[in-house]
């Protein structure tokens, strides 16, 4: 029982990033990606932590989403379309923020986006050093496709997942 006078801690707001966020998902990137630097190149981390002008430069190629508690991005996610389908380049919590539900309501999102628009095909890459990331995804549907090698992205071994986006289909009734 909440005590006289307080009330329930809200969910995050999932909506829509705009280029007034670019700074706040740069320092979300970073923040959530810093604690496994060690097991990047200089060149991978850098492509995962990206710079406020780079992520204006997204926000024109997909959709970017934020999660934010008490007016703080706390979580990001972003998509662009590839011609295998749609593709996750990024999504990060910071480490504040983790354990909270945050990752599913983003992938949810991503989910809806699909549906809507017509992609049979969602798919990311990963790290098996990134602590729980594949074992999110794959509560979320998402299947392992192959682990990538080391020449494919910036000399950082990896895995693809993807999952097919289910259609959401309308009961009719019938008399």
């Amino acid at each position: 029982m909440l005590p006289a006078g307080a009330k329930k801690a809200q969910g995050p707001e999932i909506r829509l990033a705009t280029p007034d966020d670019a700074a706040a998902i740069a320092g979300v990137l970073f923040a959530a990606f810093s604690p496994n630097r060690e097991h990047y190149t200089p060149e991978a981390f850098d492509a995962v932590t990206l710079t406020p002008e780079s992520v204006l430069d997204r926000l024109v190629e997909g959709p970017i989403w934020v999660a934010e508690l008490d007016n703080e991005v706390v979580g990001t996610v972003s998509l662009t379309t590839e011609p295998e389908g749609l593709y996750v380049r990024s999504m990060a919590i910071k480490p504040s923020a983790q354990r909270m539900g945050i990752a599913k309501r983003l992938l949810d999102v991503i989910d809806e986006h699909a549906a809507a628009n017509g992609y049979e095909r969602i798919f990311l890459y990963t790290s098996y050093f990134i602590l729980g990331a594949k074992e999110l995804y794959e509560k979320q549907g998402f299947k392992w496709v192959r682990d990538t090698e080391a020449e494919e992205w910036h000399g950082t071994l990896g895995l693809e997942m993807d999952k097919k986006v289910e259609r959401k289909t309308q009961n009719v009734a019938r008399s």
